[in-house]
């Protein structure tokens, strides 16, 4: 068990353990469907305080081979789905919060580096066979560990776009980082090494600025939810619940909250 790699499930335990959680496990039936198939890059785009972060811990406990998640998951909705088990702790899991990497870094340049030292480090401890002492990029090392052993990644980013929100003129750093995705999630070599890619941000991945085009990443956003509409954020019926739990009133809270609508969600409320 790792910190960014093979994580613990104690972030989703501690969603959990919450007052209010509501379940959105069948995304994982979702995921579970497009592993190792085209489909198997996305990148799910919304506003501040739509749940991103919690889904994406989700993920990571589900897959993480670092942890023994059964008991988290065996009341949640994905326990009655038929693969449950198949996929349940059975993967090698990075997961990146890039937004923490800039806050310990300082600036986005470093952040990068930073990133890329410590889940190497990490990877050295789990196949210390495959890496090398001077070994600086992260895909490189994917790519040889794969190659030798046949494990294929669930790669998870929370906050992807940081770099780009934080410094949006620091193009030199902006075009460090788009170089690093490409190599991290596109190309053959990538195809070999990535199970899963699951990337949240409040930017679009695809047409940001004048860099492009990580074209193989279906983009789920605001505007084109499709499928995951009603796996970020609260439907309707998801809040009615909570108000009769908490003996609230619904018709205030959809005063409040309500105010987005989607093809698949007519109704889709912000956490």
């Amino acid at each position: 068990m790792g910190v960014y790699t093979n994580p613990s499930n104690i972030p989703f335990k501690d969603v959990l353990n919450s007052e209010i959680y509501v379940d959105k496990t069948d995304l994982l039936v979702f995921t579970n469907k497009v592993m190792d198939t085209e489909d198997k890059y996305i990148c799910v785009c919304r506003p501040r305080r739509f749940g991103k972060s919690i889904t994406a811990k989700m993920l990571a406990a589900y897959y993480s081979k670092g942890c023994d998640s059964a008991k988290l998951f065996e009341n949640l909705h994905i326990s009655a789905d038929q693969d449950f088990s198949k996929h349940l702790n059975k993967y090698p899991v990075i997961f990146l919060d890039m937004q923490w990497f800039r806050s310990i870094a300082g600036d986005n340049g470093s952040a990068l580096v930073l990133c890329q030292n410590e889940v190497i480090n990490e990877l050295k401890k789990i196949y210390s066979e495959y890496v090398n002492d001077n070994d600086t990029s992260l895909p490189l090392v994917l790519s040889r560990i794969s190659a030798a052993t046949g494990d294929k990644f669930v790669i998870i980013i929370d906050e992807w776009d940081c770099i780009f929100r934080n410094d949006k003129y620091d193009t030199k750093a902006q075009e460090k980082y788009i170089e690093f995705l490409r190599s991290l999630f596109k190309g053959n070599v990538a195809d070999s090494f990535v199970k899963l890619a699951y990337i949240t941000g409040i930017l679009p991945i695809k047409k940001y600025g004048t860099q492009s085009a990580l074209n193989n990443f279906k983009e789920y956003t605001m505007t084109s939810s499709r499928v995951l509409a009603g796996y970020v954020g609260f439907t309707e019926n998801e809040v009615k619940a909570l108000c009769e739990r908490y003996d609230m009133d619904f018709d205030k809270m959809k005063v409040w909250y309500d105010g987005y609508s989607f093809s698949r969600v007519k109704s889709v409320y912000n956490p």
